[in-house]
């Protein structure tokens, strides 16, 4: 049996990429485009990692729309900083 940490590591991997590859069809992108747009505000560590113990209770329609706004304000709010 693995350790928890690992399983626990990896049970947050697997959500992550669920999310990323969903969120990525429903926006009718590549999971790469989606991957680097949520890299790229920092989503995947400071979102779907972080609050894994919330968000992977819902479904994976909500979990999509979540991300999908969440991006789409973060980069909204990035942009609106650099002006």
């Amino acid at each position: 049996m693995a350790p928890v940490s690992k399983n626990s590591t990896y049970r947050k991997i697997h959500f992550a990429v669920m999310a990323i590859e969903a969120s990525a069809k429903k926006a009718n992108m590549t999971g790469q485009e989606m991957h680097d747009r949520l890299k790229r505000q920092g989503l995947i560590h400071k979102r779907l990692f972080r609050h894994y113990d919330q968000l992977h209770i819902q479904s994976l329609e909500w979990v999509v729309d979540d991300t999908l706004e969440t991006l789409r304000n973060w980069e909204q709010e990035e942009r609106g900083t650099k002006q």
